[in-house]
């Protein structure tokens, strides 16, 4: 059985990823785990519009101080491009995810899917397990 080092789960300041934070940092304190919580900022976060997401660091350390994991087994990062790339370069170095955590609103290009399209996509590419949380708070 392989230990569980590192939890890469996405932010974008939704609510639906604040859900997917708490989760991964859950299981994170129970496995003795670090957390990175990935937030990708694409094109549209960069322009000055109302497309901006509140995508912030203290809205993550107040769910750390909440669910009492260790601030320094968190770390917050920022990259560049879309979300799906973003999460799936995650698990390369210098990071080297070993398990992917992400939110999903459900909101997929095609009616009727349960998860969202970047949900989607990460779940078919990537190299390390996936654990897509629905639009609700699951438990650990």
């Amino acid at each position: 059985m392989m230990n569980l080092n590192s939890i890469v789960v996405g932010y974008d300041g939704s609510v639906e990823s604040e859900n997917a934070v708490r989760w991964a940092v859950r299981l994170a304190h129970g496995v003795d785990a670090t957390v990175t919580v990935l937030h990708a900022a694409g094109i549209l976060e960069r322009l000055d519009t109302p497309f901006r997401r509140s995508a912030t660091p203290e809205a993550v350390e107040r769910i750390v101080a909440e669910e009492r994991l260790d601030a320094a087994r968190c770390h917050w990062v920022v990259d560049d491009g879309d979300a799906c790339s973003a999460l799936l370069r995650s698990a390369a170095p210098p990071i080297g995810a070993q398990l992917l955590v992400v939110g999903s609103r459900g909101h997929g290009k095609r009616p009727g899917m349960l998860i969202g399209s970047v949900s989607l996509e990460v779940v078919q590419h990537a190299a390390v397990p996936v654990v897509v949380i629905p639009g609700f708070e699951a438990p650990v």
